[in-house]
């Protein structure tokens, strides 16, 4: 429910918070029957392993949200700000939000380095990123101003249904526009050096005497994911922003590959570049159904491959779930995710997945928790643990639970404030502290990936305390916690193959790396003492 554009726009932000405020009970009423679910049985039950060939490392799963105005200027928006651009290397993949009218300001006139709208240089994110190892979901959302100039004046918001007025959204031409930035991004960020030069086009005139102009590249190879939209299921706004699960299967089948090449050779992820992946647009609703109706309409409008399957437009399942305490439509406060239906809601996403071919992967984009107590997102204090502490928690232990149900990669919202020191909802949900450095939510995420990002989940040999067993190769790694929220722990006995001695890993606030110490088993067994907070016990 990310939906601020301009970072100095304080209407836009009024506007977005009262918005949530209005759809947090319409949420929660929503996935009533979830927290029903996780309240009557209130620990992740998980006892097997999700069944995937090709299990995802746990490295995957420590994303963030980000925008370009995180890492750039400040006072030239096409040059890295360094201490940030390290900041930013807390995290193995970011999801970059991407407002349309960055790349097309004007109709038709496309631009990337700089772009005409505030002069950004997604170029050297992306390059930097690339050089970095970390994956990058670009996220195009929202609907430019030349495109809502088209609604009527007391309709028009950057969140229309990214058509003109009046057209069908029922109609993937309807989309054409969209589908032809997409494609413009894809030829120049993606892997295929062979794309027309002819249909690559740029904005090529300066801003001002002075100004570098934009200039055509192609198959850079910096981006494999792009999103289609941003809760495309939002039911907050008005009429003119929703759209139907068969409408934005419309919209998704332009955008994949311009409905199957029927809108020309410019338009589509898929006619730039095949390798790129399309991402649905995150799901606020947490509505599988809306995955097996956008197939639906699939299997009418597209048809079937040659191997009997749906002709899918999309290759990746998206969406967003905020683990909290409401129940009957009410919401007090964030809740560790084992007691919210967090599980329940991957297993739903999950089951659909595995009943298509190729089995595609599902992920969840948007999570996370305030650290300011007047949220209704709020991560609380427990015990002696501040909110950051308890954040840091919940954050790490997200990560686990995600895993654990078969998810392939998570990106926590988000990187820093949204609006520091501020007292609403998704208002403090930062990881790292702008001008300052990671919160301890971001050292556990190092920390973590240091030590074991390479390792997959196996299976879990423990639901209270929660044991989890991870390998890599020929080394092992068990993660220990306790799935609550209040101050608990407790003592678990681990069994052991032999008596050689083992590592025990404790996190650390403030470092890069875990501290540790050796535990030598007696008669195969060592006791591992548990609390809210992971350990780590490796061979």
């Amino acid at each position: 429910m990310r939906l601020i554009n301009n970072p100095n726009s304080v209407l836009s932000k009024n506007v977005f918070i009262l918005s949530l405020l209005i759809s947090s009970a319409l949420l929660l009423s929503n996935c009533q029957k979830n927290s029903a679910i996780a309240k009557t049985n209130p620990t992740d039950t998980v006892t097997t392993a999700y069944t995937n060939a090709n299990p995802a490392p746990l490295k995957n799963m420590f994303g963030i949200n980000m925008y370009e105005w995180n890492v750039l200027g400040p006072t030239d928006g096409t040059i890295i700000n360094e201490p940030d651009m390290t900041l930013l290397q807390s995290f193995t993949s970011i999801r970059h939000y991407m407002d349309w009218q960055k790349l097309e300001y004007t109709q038709g006139n496309y631009s990337f380095n700089p772009t005409f709208d505030g002069g950004w240089n997604y170029d050297a994110i992306y390059t930097r990123c690339k050089q970095a190892g970390m994956l990058v979901l670009a996220d195009l959302k929202t609907t430019p101003p030349w495109l809502v100039s088209t609604y009527p004046s007391a309709l028009q918001t950057v969140d229309d249904v990214p058509i003109a007025y009046g057209a069908s959204k029922s109609d993937p031409a309807s989309y054409l526009k969209q589908a032809q930035v997409a494609f413009q991004f894809a030829a120049r960020y993606g892997s295929n050096t062979a794309v027309s030069a002819a249909l690559v086009k740029v904005n090529t005139t300066p801003r001002w005497t002075g100004d570098p102009p934009n200039q055509v590249k192609i198959g850079l190879g910096l981006v494999k994911y792009i999103e289609c939209g941003n809760e495309e299921d939002k039911w907050w706004e008005g009429v003119q922003t929703q759209q139907t699960p068969e409408e934005y299967a419309a919209n998704l089948s332009a955008f994949y590959d311009g409905n199957m090449g029927k809108l020309g050779t410019n338009a589509g992820v898929k006619t730039a570049d095949p390798n790129m992946m399309v991402v649905l647009g995150g799901l606020a609703s947490n509505d599988p159904t809306w995955i097996t109706r956008i197939i639906a309409w699939c299997k009418t409008n597209r048809g079937l491959k040659n191997d009997g399957s749906v002709n899918v437009c999309f290759d990746v399942i998206n969406y967003h779930y905020y683990s909290n305490t409401g129940t009957n439509g009410s919401q007090a406060a964030g809740e560790a995710p084992e007691l919210s239906a967090a599980g329940s809601i991957a297993d739903g996403f999950v089951n659909v997945a595995k009943t298509m071919k190729p089995v595609p992967e599902v992920w969840i984009t948007e999570s996370g928790y305030d650290i300011n107590q007047g949220s209704s997102q709020a991560a609380v204090p427990i015990g002696n643990k501040s909110a950051l502490i308890t954040q840091a928690d919940w954050i790490l232990r997200s990560t686990f639970l995600y895993i654990r149900h078969g998810l392939t990669r998570s990106f926590f919202y988000q990187f820093f404030d949204d609006t520091p020191n501020g007292t609403g909802t998704y208002q403090t949900s930062g990881l790292v502290t702008e001008g300052v450095g990671r919160r301890p939510a971001a050292d556990y995420l190092v920390q973590t990936a240091k030590l074991m990002g390479n390792y997959t989940y196996v299976k879990t040999v423990s639901t209270d305390p929660l044991v989890d067993l991870y390998q890599n190769g020929a080394h092992t790694m068990y993660v220990l916690m306790i799935p609550d929220q209040k101050g608990r722990t407790a003592n678990y006995t681990l069994t052991t193959t032999n008596n050689n001695a083992l590592t025990l890993y404790t996190l650390k606030v403030g470092a890069d790396a875990m501290t540790s110490s050796k535990i030598t088993p007696v008669n195969n067994q060592v006791i591992i003492p548990v609390s809210e907070t992971p350990v780590f016990v490796g061979n």
